[in-house]
């Protein structure tokens, strides 16, 4: 009977209904912001939206952990007051409530070394975000200020500052950081982007005294600010100092006895200066690294002279210890959530996704973990991009042509693709930036740029797309059903992704492989493993990548990648490279060489192609000091893509981002208290570092020791 009911399709719709339920559920703002599970919104998390902007006055006295005043008691410690800098950072978000001392946070990693242990910390940070990227707030540094053009920046850093080992932090392990090891030829580390000009050339820097840097450009250099306040310093960034006091004796300058492999992979410097695999390395985070067992298990302590406080006072961190454990199996881990074995999950980073959500709902009572959701940010969703430099010459050219890469934008339905994977959450999108990007934000001329963008070749349209390949030629020539090259030859869509890729994605490449094919292409779906990924990649052998998503922001000038190519991983790999040489010998070395045969492979784009009015106009807004302007030039940008883009395909933007958290669990933050709704994607806000979980704390701390 065509008109029957299956069990698959029943049971899907019968899933679909519950996950949609459970989600509307989890973001209908019914649940209690502070962490309580009684159905009823705190009254102070109704007000608390946001976070401040303007300086916090000081509180009048600090108080301490018990078992650090006990410490101070026995004359272990000196007295809170005296661990403290001078001016402490007041945390300024609004939705916090006074916090309790006390208990033990369990997590979880793939590893005891994992990048993202350090997202959950922004102590060594110089300027840190706050509301979702659109404010830039005092961290290490406490006051900042820049010449008329922007070509010299003093930074003024809190005094009193102290290593988690009770030793002074002054600018000179910035020096040492800076002059011996990334001047330092011998050593691997190499300037970082906001240690650039507007003309790519390295600033200089100086160090007058303890507590002032001066940063000196040969260029304005406006966007300063905000790189210093992207990333996590000494985490998934640039790390912008390091314990001089310890690491000098493992370094050759200071110690001749070191032995000459001393900056190597496997050499004692780098292995002694990492404070998340070696307890001996002094730290400026909350917690500092207590025990450690390779691949098993890292326990993280309070820091007696950690120097954020609340406005009560209250040194941070409220929590004692984190004890972080591994668990590299994704189902293992959501068994592991289920059976209550973990206190606090922060979505992305479990490998969760929306499809999750009823069974995590199912299993509440029993894991006594409340779903709340922050939004992603994404501009994408899972998306799609080719390879833009792709080695095949026919391949190349036809990639190239936007109106190939627009038809297959129409032919993709992503009405299916919200449903089935998101939920019916987030907005169909051609692919964008980050709908949270201040670009957007600023007003309502930036509000129409990201629409016009969103929806330039969003729109399901198979007629038109077929109309679009007829008209460059890709065509069935010899009525096999199958559309060939322009001027004929087999055409075969590889849609290439890492064989470890998530459900999400791969829900999404069958999806296209289905739209496509019915428009007439042939589409094979082709696992990759995950170790040579971005080696064939960067040198141009793959086709495609679609296992990705673009979550860039807060600003699209100060982390630009996506919107235009100036690395080698996104979807204009050797262009990318050719970037990363400018300025450098390398640029007018091995002309008379194949692009992809030297070394790294990387190639001039076209004069008048799009990269290259890309390069310009971002080359323009690095050195343009007045802000206006800058937004100005990145909306020229992004019209550029609009006229001749696709260069990247998004599905569905800004859908939501789970955050488990255990019922007893306090100030952590719920969408509603956030400026934007949570901005968690992308690395350079670092989530969930930005809103400070140094300030949860457990309502009953005993319970949880």
């Amino acid at each position: 009977m065509p008109n029957a009911l299956n069990r698959r399709t029943f049971l899907y719709a019968s899933a679909f209904t519950a996950g949609a339920a459970m989600l509307s559920a989890c973001t209908s703002g019914n649940d209690d912001r502070t962490g309580n599970n009684s159905g009823s919104p705190s009254p102070k998390a109704e007000k608390g939206k946001g976070s401040e902007t303007k300086p916090i006055k000081l509180p009048t006295s600090f108080s301490e952990a018990p078992a650090l005043a006990q410490q101070v008691k026995a004359g272990k410690l000196k007295p809170v007051q005296e661990r403290l800098p001078d001016e402490p950072y007041v945390v300024p978000h609004r939705w916090l409530e006074p916090g309790k001392y006390g208990g033990n946070l369990i997590l979880t990693a793939p590893s005891t070394n994992d990048a993202q242990i350090k997202e959950y910390m922004y102590g060594h940070s110089l300027l840190r975000f706050l509301n979702d990227g659109l404010d830039i707030a005092p961290g290490l540094v406490s006051s900042w200020e820049a010449n008329t053009d922007n070509s010299e920046w003093t930074l003024h850093f809190r005094k009193g500052l102290k290593w988690s080992d009770g030793q002074p932090w002054t600018t000179a392990d910035i020096m040492f950081w800076w002059d011996d090891m990334v001047l330092n030829e011998e050593h691997s580390e190499v300037p970082p982007d906001e240690a650039k000009s507007g003309k790519g050339t390295v600033m200089s820097m100086t160090a007058p005294d303890e507590h002032t840097l001066v940063m000196k450009f040969d260029a304005p250099s406006p966007l300063t600010a905000a790189r210093l306040a992207g990333y996590v310093s000494r985490g998934n960034g640039s790390t912008w100092m390091e314990p001089k006091h310890y690491l000098e004796k493992y370094h050759p300058k200071y110690n001749k006895s070191v032995a000459k492999n001393w900056a190597t992979a496997d050499g004692q410097f780098d292995q002694k200066r990492n404070f998340a695999s070696n307890p001996e390395c002094p730290t400026m985070t909350g917690w500092r690294l207590k025990t450690y067992r390779e691949g098993r298990q890292a326990i993280w302590e309070r820091n007696p002279y950690y120097w954020c406080v609340d406005r009560e006072g209250r040194q941070l961190p409220n929590i004692d210890t984190l004890t972080i454990g591994t668990i590299e199996d994704v189902e293992v881990r959501k068994l592991q959530i289920q059976e209550g074995k973990l206190d606090y999950v922060h979505g992305p980073f479990a490998g969760l996704t929306l499809a999750d959500v009823s069974g995590l709902k199912k299993t509440e009572q029993r894991s006594k973990l409340n779903v709340f959701m922050w939004d992603s940010g994404s501009g994408t969703g899972s998306m799609f991009f080719f390879n833009y430099d792709h080695q095949d010459p026919k391949m190349r050219s036809l990639i190239r042509e936007p109106k190939f890469r627009q038809a297959l934008s129409l032919a993709f339905n992503r009405a299916d693709a919200r449903k089935q994977i998101y939920f019916n959450t987030g907005e169909p999108t051609t692919g964008t930036m980050s709908p949270k990007a201040v670009e957007y934000q600023v007003n309502d001329q930036g509000k129409e740029i990201y629409r016009q963008w969103r929806d330039s070749y969003v729109a399901y349209d198979p007629e038109k797309a077929k109309a679009l390949l007829d008209e460059i030629d890709v065509a069935d020539k010899n009525g096999d059903g199958k559309r060939e090259f322009p001027g004929g030859g087999e055409l075969k869509i590889r849609i290439d992704f890492p064989a470890n890729a998530t459900s999400d994605h791969q829900q999404k490449n069958n999806l296209l492989k289905r739209d496509w094919e019915a428009i007439g292409l042939t589409v094979t779906l082709n696992p990759v493993a995950p170790e040579g990924f971005g080696d064939q990649w960067n040198a141009g052998r793959l086709a495609t990548q679609s296992a990705w998503e673009v979550g860039n922001g807060p600003d699209h000038l100060a982390q630009p990648a996506w919107l235009l190519p100036i690395e080698p991983s996104r979807w204009a790999p050797l262009e990318g490279q050719f970037y990363n040489v400018r300025g450098t010998p390398d640029e007018h070395a091995q002309k008379d060489v194949d692009p992809f045969k030297r070394t790294p492979p990387r190639m001039e784009p076209d004069p008048k192609g799009p990269i290259a009015a890309l390069w310009k106009l971002y080359d323009q807004s690095k050195t343009e000091a007045d802000t206006l302007k800058r937004r100005q030039l990145a909306w020229e940008m992004v019209k550029i893509h609009i006229e001749h883009g696709p260069f990247f395909m998004g599905s569905v933007a800004n859908t939501p981002q789970l955050v488990l958290a255990h019922k007893d669990l306090r100030n952590v933050p719920r969408k509603e208290n956030l400026a934007l709704g949570g901005f968690v994607n992308p690395w350079q806000h670092p989530t969930p570092a930005v809103y400070d979980p140094e300030t949860y704390f457990w309502s009953n701390p005993t319970e949880h020791s």
